[in-house]
Formats: structure tokens, C-alpha cells, sequence
């Protein structure tokens, strides 16, 4: 497990660094398609960079450790100093099985400090449900690493009937709206978050 402190380097006037996490690394997946729209809604606003952090091309051990070898350790080099930049985050999960990707899960336990204080949201997508109920489960386990996870998400339901074949919302209208939203309150809490991290390290 990554124990490093979260050292924040921006300054109040400065984009929010958002990084938009892709949760599913199933073959066929749909969430780069999610991934992909939403991005295209945070790359509109001048108050965020973005960053996408795939987990289907960034995977990580599968076994946690806390002294991970050479292999290990270029894995998480891939993923780890992107999360201690990131001011925000953006999570695109399915829903499987009433809950959220196992690769998910592993990102997040092989990290600690770099969710501290930190905004999570969310965008899930799925059947009947739009992927909610993996949401829910998602919220106490970002809850137990000290992040904190914004109200409002973006959420798909029937999410394959959504997008044409060229990507784009057959609708865009609701999750716009939606994105705005939740965008809006990332970027509140981020603001907030990140003066206070300036001011007195979290936790200390």
C-alpha cells in the first residue's frame, strides 16, 4: 500500500486537476465510451485540466503489499503520481452484480494518502439501476480513505441505448445538465480543499 503524503502544488487561481478515473477493464467494456463523452464535458471549463486514468491500460498487482517489487512498483509509478496530483476526482463505473469493478476496488486499497481530502464523483452507468447501487457502495469506501464524495451524480440508465453509434447522446440534454452539476460541486470542493491542504497538512 502506497503510504506517501498527498502534496498539493496548485495555487487558488490555478485549474483543478481533475483526474477521471475508468473503473471497468472487462473485454468489450462500454466505459470508455462514458468516459470519453464526460471528458469532453470537463475539457469545456477553464477551471479544470484533466487527466484520464484508465485501468484497463494502466492494471496494477493484483495482490497488495506493502513493499512491492521492481514490477510491481513500475505498475503503480504508472498510476500513483497522477492521484497525488489530481485535486479531484472523477470515477465512471458499471455496475456488476450490484456493485462496483473488482480492478476499482484495487486501485483504490493500493492508495491512501492520495485520496485524503480530496472531492470524488461519480459517473455510473448500467441497466435499470444506471449503476447507482455500485455508487452507494462506493461512497463508505471512499469515506473510509478520507476523500469526500460530492452529492450529485451522472448516472446511465439503459446506458447502451444512450449513445448513438458515433459515441454522441442520443439525448444530451439530462446529463449535461447532470455533468454541470456535479462538475460544479467538484470544483467547490476542490477549491475548498485545496486551500485548506495549503494551509495545514491534512491530518497533522
Amino acid at each position: 500500500m502506497t503510504t506517501a503524503t498527498a502534496v498539493s502544488t496548485g495555487t487558488p487561481s490555478s485549474p483543478i486537476r481533475l483526474a477521471v478515473i475508468v473503473g471497468s477493464t472487462r473485454e468489450g467494456r462500454f466505459g470508455p465510451k462514458v468516459a470519453d463523452w464526460f471528458t469532453g464535458r470537463a475539457a469545456l471549463r477553464d477551471d479544470l485540466s484533466v487527466d484520464v486514468v484508465d485501468l484497463a491500460d494502466t492494471p496494477l498487482p493484483p495482490c497488495l503489499t506493502h513493499q512491492p517489487g521492481a514490477e510491481d512498483a513500475k505498475a503503480l509509478e504508472a498510476v500513483t503520481p497522477r492521484l497525488d496530483e489530481a485535486d479531484a476526482f472523477a470515477v465512471v463505473t458499471p455496475e456488476y452484480n450490484h456493485s462496483y469493478p473488482a480492478p476499482l476496488k484495487n486501485a483504490i486499497d493500493w492508495h491512501y494518502s492520495q485520496w485524503q481530502a480530496k472531492p470524488v464523483g461519480f459517473v455510473s452507468y448500467g441497466g435499470i439501476s444506471g449503476g447507482l447501487r455500485a455508487v452507494e457502495h462506493l461512497r463508505p469506501v471512499f469515506a473510509e480513505v478520507h476523500a469526500v464524495t460530492v452529492r450529485d451524480t451522472v448516472s446511465f440508465h439503459g446506458a447502451w441505448d444512450a449513445f448513438g453509434p458515433d459515441g454522441r447522446l442520443t439525448d444530451p440534454k439530462g446529463p449535461d445538465t447532470a455533468a454541470t452539476a456535479m462538475l460544479d460541486q467538484l470544483v467547490w470542493w476542490a477549491e475548498a480543499l485545496r486551500t485548506a491542504r495549503a494551509a495545514r497538512p491534512y491530518g497533522t
